[in-house]
């Protein structure tokens, strides 16, 4: 039997598990509100443990969606101590991170939908045992 929730998920049998790739999106939302140093993204996305990267993951990511022309970054080098690099959205970046609020939407929908069909038959097979 699987349990319901589970707490120690690296042991978990039910790694249904959050979208594929989502730290990308959550990536573009922050720099969507303003440009960010690399530190201050890992602070934000470190706000939800579950959804943390380590820092050579977030950094890879960033360089990939630079590559991709999602992002781009420029140094600072305006403030006392080291250059570091800024990074900020682009146009394309912007409309991906819409694509992904378009895809979030459907799949929230799907997950509604799955629910409500699961909590309505284990509710039936609830009384039809009574």
């Amino acid at each position: 039997m699987v349990p319901r929730e589970c707490e120690n998920q690296s042991q978990c049998r039910c790694r249904g598990g959050g979208v594929r790739g989502f730290i990308q999106a959550r990536i573009l939302l922050e720099l969507n509100q303003k440009p960010a140093y690399g530190y201050e993204l890992m602070e934000a996305l470190g706000e939800d443990a579950d959804l943390a990267p380590d820092p050579g993951g977030l950094y890879r990511a960033l360089r990939c969606m630079e590559e991709e022309g999602l992002v781009q970054s420029t140094w600072d080098v305006s403030s006392s101590g080291p250059a570091r690099r800024i990074y900020q959205l682009t146009g394309l970046g912007s409309d991906t991170l819409e694509a992904w609020a378009v895809t979030l939407r459907r799949t929230r929908q799907w997950l509604d939908d799955f629910l409500d069909t699961y909590e309505t038959d284990t509710q039936q097979r609830s009384y039809a045992h009574v």
